[in-house]
């Protein structure tokens, strides 16, 4: 099985399907897997596969090397179109992620003024008062919701810990629109239980409940890479565009990658 563990704390610049040329910050160790979700879909593999001893990059190592390596674009003519904290993990883990962000945010005013700052996070966090504040200065806070049902982000997401979802979803609305969701469709069956979400007894409430986040815009997007989890299928360009098409009949701008 074919995983990816990204170098830490900066790696690329690499071509993004939803963001374009991406410059990626990783706030994990660039040995393991630190995450509050154990997805089946991760192209990162599970949690147990790759664990690690090492500790998180500092504040102060982040924002080196996230310089350096601005600096070094800038010379070549290199310009990001977003700068994207994702990586081995959940990015908000990090103990000084408030921080980080500003220093970011300044670094990225400095060298390139034009690029977007993106935070990729399944939003188990946002309850904390620091992390949200954080996501709230982002030009692109992208919040995990594959489902708003309880026993299928159970089988899929697998959180590591308490999961309320509509505790989650209710800081969701606290973005007041300021805030782009995220979610993955797929199919399959893994252990004789069918995982497919495209379906409306998903879909329907899951749109009912992005209505009322009121967020931007939602990016829905399908298995790139090979999964950790055997069984797992792509979703079609035609059930994804038929997703879209209903998100858009509802007023709510929306994008798929396939």
């Amino acid at each position: 099985m074919a995983t990816i563990i990204y170098p830490s704390p900066i790696f690329g610049p690499v071509k993004s399907r939803r963001l374009g040329i991406s410059l990626g910050i990783n706030l994990l160790p660039g040995d393991g897997k630190v995450c509050t979700f154990d997805c089946i879909y991760c192209e990162c593999g599970f949690n147990a596969d790759h664990r690690t001893g090492s500790r998180l990059p500092s504040r102060h190592e982040v924002a080196k090397a996230l310089e350096k390596k601005l600096e070094e674009m800038s010379l070549r003519g290199e310009k990001p179109d977003v700068l994207t904290f994702a990586g081995n993990g959940e990015p908000t883990i990090h103990p000084e992620f408030d921080g980080i962000i500003d220093d970011t945010l300044l670094l990225r005013d400095k060298y390139a003024p034009t690029a977007k700052v993106s935070v990729l996070t399944n939003a188990t966090l946002i309850t904390r008062k620091k992390v949200f504040d954080a996501l709230c200065k982002v030009d692109n806070n992208i919040l995990k919701l594959d489902t708003v049902d309880p026993a299928y982000i159970g089988r899929i997401d697998r959180p590591t810990g308490h999961y309320d979802v509509e505790k989650i979803i209710e800081f969701m609305k606290a973005f007041n629109g300021n805030a782009v969701i995220q979610t993955m469709f797929l199919k399959g069956v893994v252990d004789g239980i069918d995982m497919d979400n495209t379906g409306d007894s998903y879909v329907i409430p899951w749109i009912e409940t992005v209505k009322s986040i009121s967020p931007r815009e939602v990016m829905i997007y399908t298995i790139d890479r090979e999964t950790p989890q055997r069984g797992l299928e792509k979703a079609s360009r035609e059930e994804l565009d038929r997703i879209v098409g209903m998100l858009e009949a509802a007023g709510i701008k929306a994008t798929a990658s396939y």
